[in-house]
């Protein structure tokens, strides 16, 4: 088996957090090369809707909010960057996130979700009664009330992934594709290669960004069920003009319009283990769950349908910062929110790397503490 040098730095997966992690390296001054078994963005990452929803997805105040109210206040800075860089529209919109409740119970979740936002000093909206209606045209008449959150919002994952991949590639990164990691190379507690193929790639420091697949790696040093895949079945559908502006949630279902028309309706969570077929029962879910939001769905002509695998961590918060080896880290375990989280990812792993102090304690996200769960 050959051996050569590669970079100061490997990153192992090119989906979203392997190219924000590998640009933010690279722009610090350090040589940077993508392994990606397939091409870049090719599973979760653009099989995502875009949400950047840092409130409607905190179930509570805490470091998860967080890392989230961080991320989204990166991105318009970030993604102006990157389109002055390359040219490609990402589809930025700061269009507002509302969570529907459909009956008093969800209600007063919502309104305890609101009170502990608020007391945070977060913009949250409550609407009922007419200005329910009114900012949320086609909304189903069950509908007893919703949160929106103004400061969140969307962006489009597919033309954020290419304007990653072109910046990071301008800027030196270099990528390799079409053959996955077989191993991590370990020598006396510290990481000194990958082997790829019939090869070894030599390097001071390798970045684990394989998202559901990160576990499976050897010598990751992980439990096997500690980042796990949870499959996401989506409809895309077309409409002469958007139904409605912010993004909507409601029990089960969420609803994306984009401003052409356009509207990506999700998810299922479901564990199937690594398939990404697209199932008659999962799109029956998500079609039902989504139309009873918003009735005149049910008309709406079907564009598109896919599945990908988010990965799921055990307890729920990413894996953000040093291995159990010495030179190994980890930027995995991102489940709903690996498009939200892109630009802090890139942010605090490239401080890490660098020995500079992380703009936020990663305590709560070492990924050292999921060595010790085992999940049958």
């Amino acid at each position: 088996m050959s051996a050569r040098s590669t970079s100061e730095v490997v990153i192992v997966g090119g989906g979203i957090a392997g190219l924000s992690v590998a640009l933010a390296a690279r722009r610090r001054g350090l040589s940077v090369t993508v392994l990606e078994r397939a091409v870049p963005g090719a599973e979760a990452s653009t099989a995502a809707a875009g949400i950047l929803g840092a409130q409607v997805e905190a179930h509570a105040t805490g470091p998860a909010l967080e890392l989230g109210l961080l991320s989204r206040g990166l991105y318009p800075e970030w993604c102006g960057a990157l389109e002055a860089e390359t040219g490609v529209a990402i589809g930025l919109h700061r269009c507002g996130v509302a969570q529907v409740a459909l009956d008093p119970t969800q209600w007063a979740e919502l309104e305890h979700k609101a009170d502990a936002q608020e007391r945070l000093g977060l913009g949250v909206e409550r609407l009922t009664g007419a200005a329910l209606f009114e900012r949320l045209p086609g909304l189903t008449r069950e509908a007893v009330g919703a949160l929106l959150f103004p400061e969140d919002g969307q962006v489009e994952p597919d033309r954020l992934l290419r304007a990653l991949a072109i910046a990071a590639e301008r800027l030196g990164v270099r990528f390799l594709t079409g053959q996955p990691v077989g191993r991590i190379l370990v020598s006396r507690g510290r990481v000194s290669g990958v082997e790829v193929g019939s090869e070894v790639r030599l390097c001071e420091r390798v970045v684990l960004c394989a998202g559901a697949w990160t576990s499976l790696l050897p010598d990751a040093g992980l439990a096997a069920s500690a980042i796990r895949p949870t499959r996401g079945q989506l409809i895309g559908v077309t409409l002469r003009a958007p139904p409605f502006r912010p993004v909507v949630f409601g029990p089960g279902a969420y609803c994306v319009p984009r401003s052409d028309g356009r509207v990506v309706i999700g998810s299922t969570m479901e564990d199937a283990g690594f398939s990404k077929d697209v199932t008659l029962g999962g799109l029956r879910d998500v079609s039902s769950r989504a139309t009873r939001l918003f009735p005149k769905l049910a008309d709406a002509p079907v564009t598109s349908t896919w599945a990908g695998l988010r990965p799921e961590t055990v307890d729920g918060l990413p894996a953000l910062g040093p291995g159990l080896h010495e030179g190994l880290f980890i930027a995995s375990g991102h489940f709903r929110n690996g498009i939200l989280l892109a630009p802090a990812t890139g942010l605090l792993m490239a401080s890490i790397l660098t020995g500079e102090a992380p703009a936020l304690e990663l305590g709560p996200f070492d990924p050292r503490r999921l060595v010790a769960f085992r999940v049958a």
